[in-house]
């Protein structure tokens, strides 16, 4: 009896299996095979990473059709392969695809409830409110904010350079980025730069630090999203969401107490939470809650933690391979320190031979893929295809930035492809790595700003060659989201007297 009661189970579960990995062979799309229990992922985060794969798919059926099929453990998604078909999804049917589809729970885990993982008309309000703290006006309030940091970031390389003529660079600029971020998005003269133990670095770290088993859960979350939120999973660890949480509480306290002031991020988001307004402005855009102000907070450090360190790391490893154009880079930086007196913000405006090599170097090594949901059932145009609602989408951003038929040589480093009249000629949805349409990312001009300071002190003071140990091409960790170099990024560095 309870043979023939397995059997059935087992029998009916591998029917059901089955018709799963044959939905896009039953709608007549190109695709992906997948097998149980990853779909047509299998080995990532143990040999591929996210974004080789992806190129892999990209590759194989790019011109057969606008999209591919693939499948996320027992869910049928979709990767785009045509431009065309992109600016579908990101802009011309944006209602159908507003939502990242990342997992959130607000009601268990407060911090995941920030602007990147909101959705619906939660996630548009929310924006309206942050968009303005992006302005160029605040941007130059906050410029000095982070001049100051990267003084520490001088004085760090010194005493590295001092010791050893060989350094891992990608650790000394993440603590950068946490410096910054700390100061501008937390209130915090963080020293992470000047004491490697600093706490906000170490939990910091913690939120990027992935296991086997958070790498699983976030398989999971993500794949089984109302599942997870039944059983109230959460993301972040707890010992981390009450650092941030009370790091915010104290300084809005503080601040208060002692009538302190500071151009930053955070003080806009106090400004919000008693107002609703900005100061010298008389728009209302509502006010903020103290656990927004947390969560914007938190997904502001998210986003500049890693995104502008390793932007950073392989600018300078790129430039380190290309004596020319690094000197070319460092003379444009001298030109406009020298013209506005100083580094400051008309300065970093006026560096557009430096902000070539940002751009071609987030075009070789953009940050992440682009995720978006079907929120309501979308018709294909010219097509009876119908994508149903709860169904994700993949704009695979690096196999689009390694296309030889739009990016000539991919693999080869040339500042020279974002020259102004390059730029014009070229498709603007061949290079996203920001994202594009309503839901790019909001604080992307900070990010470049911030990269821009960064790497124009280092390169006034620094001279960067190829270390002895470093590989060519580079190798990277299937253990990261963002792309990771294995044995991060050692160099030569020589101060320039």
């Amino acid at each position: 009896m309870w043979i023939y009661l397995l059997l059935s189970i087992l029998t009916l579960s591998f029917l059901l299996i089955r018709r799963k990995f044959s939905y896009w062979q039953r709608q007549g799309v190109p695709f992906i095979p997948g097998r149980f229990p990853v779909g047509s992922f299998d080995g990532v985060g143990v040999r591929n990473h996210p974004s080789q794969l992806l190129t892999k798919f990209y590759n194989e059926r790019k011109g057969l059709h606008p999209f591919v099929g693939v499948y996320y453990f027992l869910q049928p998604v979709v990767v785009v392969l045509d431009l065309d078909f992109a600016k579908n999804v990101l802009i011309r049917d944006f209602q159908y695809f507003h939502d990242r589809g990342l997992y959130y729970n607000e009601k268990d885990d407060p911090i995941s409830g920030n602007l990147l993982h909101l959705e619906g008309s939660r996630w548009t309000n929310q924006r309206k409110k942050l968009i303005p703290t992006f302005s160029s006006g605040k941007l130059r309030m906050m410029c000095p904010t982070v001049v100051k940091v990267a003084e520490n970031l001088k004085i760090s390389f010194e005493r590295c350079v001092a010791g050893h003529g060989e350094i891992e660079i990608k650790d000394i600029l993440a603590r950068f980025s946490t410096d910054v971020i700390a100061s501008c998005a937390f209130g915090l003269d963080c020293s992470s730069l000047l004491e490697p133990d600093d706490e906000f670095r170490r939990m910091g770290t913690k939120v990027f630090d992935i296991s086997r088993w958070k790498l699983l859960k976030l398989f999971f979350v993500f794949a089984f999203g109302n599942v997870a939120r039944r059983f109230h999973m959460k993301l972040i660890d707890e010992d981390v969401s009450e650092f941030f949480f009370k790091v915010v509480r104290d300084t809005i306290d503080f601040r208060k107490k002692n009538l302190v002031n500071r151009n930053d991020f955070l003080n806009l988001l106090i400004q919000l939470k008693d107002k609703g307004e900005l100061e010298g402005s008389d728009e209302k855009l509502g006010t903020l809650t103290l656990n927004e102000v947390v969560a914007h907070s938190f997904v502001f450090f998210l986003g500049g933690f890693e995104t502008a360190s390793t932007t950073m790391s392989y600018c300078l490893y790129e430039l380190s391979l290309k004596e020319e154009v690094q000197e070319r880079a460092r003379q444009c930086i001298k030109a406009a320190i020298s013209k506005h007196d100083g580094l400051n913000y008309d300065a970093l405006l006026d560096m557009p031979y430096l902000e070539q090599c940002i751009n071609e170097t987030l075009r070789k090594y953009p940050p992440s893929t682009i995720y978006r949901i079907v929120t309501k059932n979308y018709q294909v145009p010219d097509s009876s295809i119908v994508f149903p609602k709860g169904m994700s989408v993949m704009v695979p951003v690096y196999a689009i930035h390694h296309d030889p038929e739009y990016w000539p040589d991919p693999e080869r480093f040339d500042p020279d492809r974002f020259t102004p009249e390059e730029c014009s000629a070229r498709n603007p949805l061949t290079f996203i790595p920001f994202g594009e349409g309503p839901r790019m990312c909001v604080a992307a001009r900070l990010g470049v700003l911030q990269t821009k300071i960064g790497l124009a002190t280092l390169l006034m003071n620094f001279k960067f060659s190829n270390g002895a140990n470093s590989s060519e091409p580079l190798q990277y960790s299937p253990k990261h989201f963002i792309l990771t170099p294995v044995g991060g990024l050692r160099m030569r560095v020589k101060k320039i007297q």
